[in-house]
């Protein structure tokens, strides 16, 4: 779970670190923020973010993602 706006790195920088190495490039990534605009959005699933969720975001749709992204690493 990332933000962009984060001390020290912003979420596209995490994303983008995190796509390049490839012990954690399958992780995946659930990007929350206050920025809705398409462009940023567009921007995020450029680099590689699996969901994105604008806040206010509900709780139900984020735990489901998660839910989600933790069966399909259970499969082998």
């Amino acid at each position: 779970l990332v933000d962009i706006e984060m001390p020290r790195m912003d979420g596209y920088e995490l994303t983008r670190n995190v796509r390049a190495d490839k012990r954690l490039h399958a992780v995946p990534i659930i990007m929350i923020t206050s920025r809705t605009a398409e462009k940023h959005r567009q921007y995020a699933f450029e680099l590689g973010v699996n969901h994105y969720l604008g806040k206010p975001y509900q709780e139900d749709e984020l735990l489901r993602l998660i839910a989600q992204h933790v069966r399909e690493q259970r499969q082998p």
